[in-house]
């Protein structure tokens, strides 16, 4: 697996006319040489679907200032090693977790300092997130338990059209909290993402051939 830093340059470009948004290098299946190679060349904010695997990476770049994000669901039995693990924690969908998390942090120093509530902006069954009518109700519950939620994550329907999901997610932003960032659009609709206002794109098997 070799990155294509022509792909990603176009991305980088793209990047330029909406300087309030970051890419973020999805790295998940993806080699520890590959990792190593993107930090060599100045890349160090990447996202990760799992917590066991993300561990068994990364702990190679212990003495590296990174920005690891877990943008994968969540376990509650896996809490306490995320937290210790990731710097963002994007994936915040139930109240059970937040309790969990709270737990954690109450009884030991944890490395995580910024959250997203993922809203299963589609209202998919088979999907994480928290549907959008409750999503108030878990933000109060997440602000009680003093986490620091910094923005609003979502994957939005694969056979539907993504622009729409990107600029409802927006408009619940805006209700909630327009101070809230928005992760939004991945290898085949980050540019549709950024025109809707997106703070950050995890693109990942567009860069890798």
């Amino acid at each position: 697996m070799t990155v294509n830093y022509a792909q990603l340059e176009k991305i980088n470009k793209t990047l330029e006319s909406f300087p309030f948004a970051k890419l973020q290098i999805v790295t998940k299946n993806r080699d520890v040489h590959t990792i190593k190679e993107l930090i060599e060349k100045g890349y160090s904010l990447f996202g990760e679907n799992k917590v066991q695997e993300a561990n068994e990476k990364f702990k190679n770049f212990s003495n590296h200032i990174l920005d690891l994000h877990l943008i994968g669901p969540l376990q509650t039995n896996k809490v306490k090693l995320a937290l210790n693990l990731f710097n963002t924690i994007q994936s915040i969908d139930r109240e059970k977790l937040v309790n969990e998390i709270a737990k954690v942090k109450n009884k030991s120093k944890i490395k995580t300092k910024n959250f997203y509530i993922q809203v299963n902006i589609g209202e998919e069954e088979q999907k994480s997130g928290v549907l959008p009518d409750n999503l108030n109700n878990l933000y109060q519950i997440c602000l009680k338990q003093n986490l620091n939620i910094i923005g609003l994550m979502c994957i939005p329907p694969f056979d539907d059209k993504a622009k729409i999901h990107f600029e409802k997610l927006k408009n619940i932003r805006d209700e909630l909290n327009p101070n809230l960032k928005l992760s939004m659009g991945m290898s085949g609709d980050y540019e549709i993402s950024l025109k809707c206002g997106s703070n950050l794109i995890r693109v990942g098997s567009k860069i890798f051939s």
